[in-house]
């Protein structure tokens, strides 16, 4: 009788393990779209010729978190990828620009710059590029380890920052692409050799056939009535090309620029999205052998790329973004049709937002300008050799901050104290400039607490200059009457970024509860049940996780 009840007892606790073991689901394949440079509101700038398939599908199906921030200085794309995948800051991640200066040793540095590593599919520094310099894990590494790495990871860009940062240290594979050879290629800190169907993807040349179907509004010209004229003196223009204006025959454009210029058209997101696509069929992704959770990464560069030549209130970035609502419909009717509606997670956000052009608001009787922060060093530098006796103790005015020749200062044993404290002086009597704050002294940082909080979490002594610059509004680094427009501000215009999620888990609803961009991976690791990236500080949005 008592070996019975052990043997029961046995059975039990089997039992209940099993139901404790069941009860722990997830999607099949979680998917991270990120649309460089997208501002929120451009969800409802353009909502009247939207489809009911793409960003109206993601609103009334899904969960939008309206008020979503970036709380950290300063807004570029390598620290926004970054920081939506770690949940955490320059400060913790050390991803502090898109390039930036080793303080220890001068040395510039590009965010995914890998000199260890060799490219597959391209030659040259194209392809070295690796994770290898991001302090951080990230929510797909975190899965990654979850699953004794069952989990398939890929990250995919046009932008090498943009594929290779999200899918982290312990990808699969990451993907971006190479202009000068018109092929998506990888490094050999994934894999020793590109898999076929990557070869076989490039040899049907798409970006080649994009370009040469020119570029043409998706409707006629006179009903884009958010956008001002098509011709002004707002957007660049391309060479050989007499005035910025649609239709674009980037046909004959390409024979002077090459395939660069996929990447400053609509259709450069439908190409990634098409290699997406790709991936998702040959990767089996969503359907894993083990059963576990796979996650694909897609960041969306050309709308980063249109902003800046043309600025957001052109033709060519509502046509990109009509485009981009049909591209995502698309994706989204693959996703169903390959890994089931209702079997994935899907969630939509951006690195950064974007500013109007400076002379365009001006010129409307706003207040901005232009920081020419060129001008500005070569200033300082002759300011303080005139005082030091030096020149080029400002080595560059990278990311709104003053870099210092910490070398050459100590070689000639100067007192930098004195000569941060002359910049400050200086920079504090520059237009545009709201606030001069050094990173390195004990000076009190006397800024609203909301801008003090970005400037703590956006500086890594290790990667950071000295002195940090806050502009006035609707002001930024840039040569006067400049066209296009550009980011990596405080302001609103350049954080406040679209969060919207939809599919497994998903309830449906919005929020305006404040909520910060280092939210995003602690909220999908709550999803998948795994532990949050090891560098997070945010905190998961539980009214996402409450159906």
């Amino acid at each position: 009788m008592k070996k019975v009840v052990i043997l029961l007892c046995h059975l039990l606790t089997i039992s209940l393990s099993s139901s404790v073991f069941a009860q722990v689901e997830r999607p099949k394949l979680v998917v991270g779209l990120m649309v460089d440079q997208m501002r929120w509101d451009y969800l409802y700038r353009f909502a009247d010729r939207f489809g009911d398939d793409g960003f109206n599908r993601l609103l009334k199906q899904g969960f939008s978190c309206e008020n979503t921030v970036i709380n950290y200085v300063p807004t570029f794309t390598a620290i926004g990828h970054s920081s939506v995948y770690t949940g955490s800051v320059p400060s913790i991640h050390g991803i502090a620009g898109n390039d930036w200066i080793e303080q220890a040793t001068g040395r510039s540095m590009y965010c995914t710059q890998d000199d260890l590593v060799k490219g597959l599919g391209a030659e040259g520094r194209d392809g070295q590029q690796s994770p290898r310099n991001l302090l951080a894990s990230t929510v797909t590494d975190e899965l990654r380890l979850a699953s004794n790495f069952r989990s398939k990871v890929i990250g995919i860009s046009i932008k090498d920052r943009g594929g290779i940062l999200p899918a982290g240290h312990f990808a699969n594979a990451a993907y971006w692409f190479d202009s000068k050879s018109g092929n998506w290629i990888s490094s050999t800190f994934y894999m020793d050799a590109l898999p076929k169907w990557v070869n076989t993807f490039n040899g049907k040349d798409l970006a080649t056939k994009y370009v040469n179907q020119d570029w043409n509004t998706l409707y006629p010209i006179d009903t884009y009535k958010n956008s001002i004229a098509d011709d002004n003196i707002y957007e660049g223009t391309w060479q050989g090309e007499e005035k910025p204006v649609l239709p674009r025959k980037t046909s004959q454009l390409v024979k002077d620029v090459g395939l660069e210029i996929i990447k400053t058209m609509p259709q450069g997101n439908s190409f990634t999205l098409d290699f997406a696509k790709d991936a998702i069929k040959n990767e089996n992704l969503g359907n894993n052998a083990d059963k576990q959770t796979d996650f694909l990464c897609v960041s969306l560069s050309a709308t980063d790329y249109v902003g800046h030549r043309y600025s957001l209130s052109s033709v060519e970035i509502e046509d990109t973004y009509l485009r981009l609502d049909q591209d995502i419909a698309s994706f989204l009717k693959y996703l169903d049709e390959t890994v089931g509606e209702g079997n994935y997670t899907f969630f939509l956000t951006a690195d950064h937002a974007v500013s109007y052009n400076p002379l365009y608001y001006t010129d409307q009787k706003g207040s901005g300008g232009y920081l020419f922060d060129r001008q500005i060093q070569r200033t300082l530098n002759g300011a303080l050799k005139e005082e030091f006796g030096q020149d080029k103790l400002v080595r560059s005015m990278t990311n709104y901050q003053v870099h210092f020749n910490h070398q050459l200062i100590d070689s000639l044993q100067l007192d930098e104290k004195a000569i941060r404290e002359r910049v400050i002086k200086l920079l504090k009597k520059e237009d545009g400039i709201a606030y001069v704050l050094d990173l390195e002294g004990s000076q009190e940082m006397v800024v609203p607490a909301a801008l003090k909080e970005k400037v703590i979490n956006g500086y890594n002594r290790k990667r950071s200059g000295s002195i940090q610059i806050l502009v006035e509004p609707q002001w930024y680094a840039g040569t006067p009457r400049s066209p296009g427009t550009t980011h990596g501000v405080w302001s609103p215009y350049d954080s406040h970024i679209p969060l919207l999620f939809m599919g497994w888990g998903i309830p449906q609803g919005k929020t305006n509860r404040p909520v910060a961009i280092t939210d995003i991976a602690p909220t999908i690791s709550a999803l998948l049940h795994i532990m949050e990236p090891n560098g997070s500080i945010g905190k998961p949005i539980t009214e996402v996780l409450n159906p």
